[in-house]
């Protein structure tokens, strides 16, 4: 049962809608999935219960040529084990912007917002259709005070819990 404790920004989508709509939180306009895609770490989120004593977390995103991504998010458990969990991901409406949704279980698809992302998508922060879902993630395992600063500015004007950011540090 270890399988469903394994930590990832997108399996947090998973159980995001079970608050109503955060309207705050619009997606990024022009998103470019293709550019999206690669290698992303986890630099902070809110706590949930089913992150809980993972770090060192990334995700990796990888398009499959007819639209859809390959996820595959892993990390190290309290024990310092390695887990993983691949999913799939699709663009959730033909608006252009960063509405995408996830699945980890077939059938189930689940909000995956991303809300914030710098211009050269290095920095990126993504939730669910909750304020209680928030990942801040980076091409880098780590970001400097301004870049964080910048991120959290801007999270905190969208009314997220940022003091509540847990850092697990690479």
């Amino acid at each position: 049962m270890k399988f469903f404790m394994m930590i990832c920004p997108v399996l947090g989508m998973l159980f995001s809608g079970c608050r109503t709509t955060f309207d705050m939180a619009a997606a990024v306009k022009d998103f470019d999935a293709e550019r999206y895609c690669g290698v992303w770490y986890e630099i902070a989120r809110l706590p949930n219960w089913f992150q809980s004593g993972m770090y060192h977390v990334s995700a990796e995103y990888t398009g499959t040529g007819d639209g859809r991504i390959r996820v595959v998010n892993q990390g190290l458990d309290a024990s310092g084990q390695r887990r993983m969990v691949i999913g799939r991901a699709r663009k959730a409406s033909t608006a252009g912007d960063g509405e995408l949704e996830v699945s980890f279980f077939k059938p189930f698809w689940n909000s995956y917002r991303v809300i914030y992302l710098n211009g050269d998508y290095t920095i990126a922060a993504v939730c669910g259709k909750s304020p209680d879902h928030l990942w801040i993630l980076s091409r880098r395992k780590k970001l400097t005070r301004t870049e964080l600063e910048e991120v959290i500015s801007f999270l905190k004007q969208r009314g997220f819990a940022v003091e509540k950011l847990l850092y697990l540090g690479w």
